[in-house]
């Protein structure tokens, strides 16, 4: 089965965001290193490896560009070079973060209005689409069945292989998977607000990952790093 690759926001390797949070998913997707992750007095009835396994399996990031496989006639140098000078051509901005839930999920989200990654994701969305392969039929109805879409966004999934880009697009770093149970989800989103109370909410944004996964079956890898250069 054929590579995929990403586009995703991820702190830098020798941040203590980026670090903390690789702890906390028990993998660190720039070394592929497995982590021991953290143990909590007050979830100890819980599978924590279980509830941060979905994540653990993509690494810390924000998606930009939905995992994707290879357009006929690209490669992947050519997808470096593209990431490299979109890069090159951006500005470094801030934004302000917190753990929350979403949803079923727990995610670092932003508070309040940020344009700046609004635009860098719709930017990013439109300028390596032509990287991007066709979604086959299987991959389409599987999306389609993890969420109710709204028309604009089932059109979106045709049209740019995920539904929530543009105006549907949250930023969100998540950090668990689905939490059905109500009472456990604020249990847990207690337990991560108290683990990453050191880190400081504003956080800066001056690069994209480039994100691979050799089969479905693997965990995605960063395997490149550009730097915003403007």
């Amino acid at each position: 089965m054929a590579a995929r690759y990403a586009i995703y926001f991820a702190p830098a390797a020798e941040s203590m965001l980026w670090q903390r949070a690789s702890q906390w998913l028990g993998r660190d997707a720039a070394s592929g290193e497995d982590l021991l992750q953290p143990r909590f007095a007050a979830l100890a009835d819980l599978d924590f490896a279980s509830l941060t396994a979905d994540p653990r399996q993509y690494g810390f990031h924000a998606t930009l560009k939905a995992p994707f496989a290879l357009a006929e006639g690209v490669t992947e140098a050519g997808l470096i070079a593209a990431a490299t000078d979109f890069a090159r051509a951006r500005l470094a901005f801030s934004a302000t973060i917190h753990p929350r839930a979403l949803g079923p999920f727990l995610a670092f989200q932003i508070e309040g209005d940020c344009p700046a990654m609004a635009a860098l994701a719709a930017d990013c969305v439109r300028r390596f689409e032509p990287f991007r392969a066709p979604l086959d039929e299987a991959d389409v109805a599987r999306r389609r069945r993890r969420a109710a879409l709204t028309p604009r966004q089932d059109a979106q999934l045709a049209e740019w292989g995920y539904p929530y880009v543009f105006e549907d697009f949250r930023f969100h770093m998540t950090l668990t998977g689905a939490i059905s149970d109500a009472a456990k989800r604020v249990r847990v989103l207690a337990a991560a607000q108290d683990y990453f109370a050191a880190i400081p909410p504003e956080q800066g944004v001056d690069s994209i990952s480039l994100f691979r996964q050799p089969n479905r079956a693997s965990a995605f890898s960063i395997i490149g790093r550009f730097a915003f250069g403007a």
